[in-house]
């Protein structure tokens, strides 16, 4: 009888220890899975640092300035021209290029997490907003959107090629690159990787918009927009 108990706690007491064991070793898979966003989530917030700094010197040699076309879609420049001079777009990222057809950024930090705007009215044709005949040819900025035509916010792209003007129409071009197409051209040099789409679109490395600010007017009269980058 006793030799039976001895062999129940015996056995009682090995299944408590590999319960534990197996308790312990994935808490430290956890906890390697925590140190390691944790490690992930800081090396970003260096980088986005930059934005919020005032003492950081802004590098005019990785800038390009937007002359923004209030004439061809009033609302989508007045809403970028707000954005602009509420600070939205420091420390955000170009998250999506692609060679030969855009780059487009405006919508998501350094961790990849999506930063909220409102959203505004299409002003392009399909839309039934006749007055933006602005086409999307090399350096020509317009709004990304989701397939509701009213779903732009943030998000904007900027045109790598005259071949682009099968977009027009259907989103609202709003600007274009005046200085700095260069710069936007070199976020190609940073490498590009296939999305869970299969799209080579997914940067190797951060093209973090340090900082954009309103700046002096074209001699048009267009007001213009600074981008300041780093990559």
């Amino acid at each position: 009888m006793k030799g039976k108990i001895k062999m129940k706690l015996k056995k009682i007491l090995t299944c408590m220890v590999s319960t534990m064991c197996a308790a312990v070793m994935t808490l430290s898979l956890v906890s390697c899975g925590n140190a390691h966003t944790k490690k992930e989530v800081s090396t970003n917030s260096s980088s986005s640092s930059k934005a919020d700094s005032s003492d950081e010197k802004l590098d005019d040699s990785k800038s390009f300035v937007i002359a923004l076309y209030p004439e061809y879609a009033p609302e989508t420049c007045d809403n970028f021209e707000k954005l602009v001079s509420s600070g939205f777009y420091d420390g955000l990222i170009f998250h999506r290029v692609m060679e030969g057809f855009m780059a487009q950024g405006g919508g998501y930090d350094t961790n990849g997490k999506r930063k909220e705007s409102s959203n505004i009215n299409g002003e392009f044709s399909a839309n039934g907003f006749t007055k933006n005949k602005l086409s999307h040819t090399r350096g020509v900025v317009s709004m990304a959107r989701a397939t509701p035509m009213n779903s732009a916010s943030s998000e904007f792209f900027i045109c790598y090629s005259d071949e682009d003007t099968f977009l027009d129409g259907n989103y609202a071009a709003f600007g274009k690159v005046t200085k700095g197409m260069e710069v936007v051209d070199d976020f190609l040099k940073v490498g590009l990787s296939y999305d869970a789409r299969g799209e080579l679109s997914v940067p190797n490395k951060t093209i973090l918009i340090v900082k954009a600010e309103m700046t002096d007017d074209d001699s048009e009269g267009h007001h213009q927009v600074k981008f300041y980058m780093d990559f």
